[in-house]
């Protein structure tokens, strides 16, 4: 905290103090007033009596005044100053991090020493796995991991990455960027439609013919580098299948021409900085364990 701020703080507090001290001990009355004296507080006919404070609410505000100032020598809160203890909730925080870390250690590298394949169905495994999940991944891909309108689906058997137990752990290790370039400017309207239509057929689906031809072309000049001439896609490069019937950002005629001309950019963060090396390693195993399942061709 800049030292501004922090001599600041120690002012108003020290003013705060001080000030309702003065206000308890300077407002303080010993005896009983005349029935007669009020404050000239009058609510539904009831009259305020100008009478002291009850000896224990007075001790008891004294009490807590003076709990405060000890409190502010103790620990930490007048600006810059730690206080005489030393604690902080940072301190705190490490502390028992640490301790739970000294406590699982060994479990963890138990799990560690054995590949993601082989702990992927131990119940215990799956269960830590959940939870990491549910803090780290449900939000994008939903806490069933079936994902949603541009975040995968981890449960079926379509990896962008492929799904392997080294692949899915090096998703989560270094993060993934995904990038679909535009191709509005370069194509126009007329092209733009031609590449759906044969997109659109790629799948089986209904499509003009003559179109689709016109889009062929197109898709062979400018697509096949990363989705292969046949469309099936890389997961080298993460580009998608496109003959499968699955779709990250939708598949019907209006959203494919709308990712062709405007392009999709997608982002997987790293955790490699955000987990531990043995949390990664059960956090790639329930992954693993959620897929229909699991070849080093996914």
């Amino acid at each position: 905290m800049a030292s501004f701020w922090s001599n600041w703080i120690i002012i108003l507090t020290t003013i705060t103090i001080v000030g309702i001290t003065w206000i308890l001990l300077g407002n303080r009355k010993r005896e009983q007033q005349s029935t007669e004296k009020t404050t000239g507080h009058v609510y539904d006919g009831i009259e305020e009596l100008d009478n002291p404070l009850p000896a224990w609410w007075f001790y008891m505000f004294l009490i807590t005044i003076v709990w405060g100032v000890g409190y502010l020598i103790v620990y930490p809160g007048m600006g810059n100053w730690a206080g005489v203890l030393g604690w902080s909730s940072v301190g705190q925080y490490e502390k028992e991090v640490a301790a739970a870390d000294a406590q699982y250690r060994d479990m963890r590298d138990r799990y560690l020493a054995l590949s993601v394949e082989e702990i992927a169905t131990d119940p215990a495994v799956r269960k830590m796995g959940m939870r990491m999940f549910a803090n780290n991944c449900a939000q994008c891909h939903g806490a069933d991991a079936k994902g949603a309108y541009g975040f995968p689906n981890l449960t079926d058997a379509d990896w962008l990455w492929g799904g392997s137990a080294d692949a899915i752990k090096a998703t989560l290790v270094n993060g993934r960027q995904a990038v679909m370039p535009a191709w509005g400017s370069i194509l126009g309207d007329e092209g733009i439609a031609d590449v759906t239509q044969y997109v659109l057929s790629l799948n089986g689906r209904e499509a003009s013919a003559a179109q689709a031809a016109k889009g062929k072309t197109q898709f062979q000049t400018y697509c096949v580098a990363c989705h292969g001439p046949d469309g099936t896609g890389n997961v080298a490069m993460g580009a998608p299948n496109l003959t499968n019937g699955i779709w990250l950002y939708g598949g019907n005629t209006e959203q494919i021409a709308h990712t062709l001309r405007a392009g999709r950019n997608g982002v997987m963060p790293a955790f490699s900085n955000t987990l531990s090396e043995d949390k990664i390693h059960i956090l790639s195993a329930y992954v693993y364990g959620l897929g229909e399942h699991q070849g080093a061709n996914k």
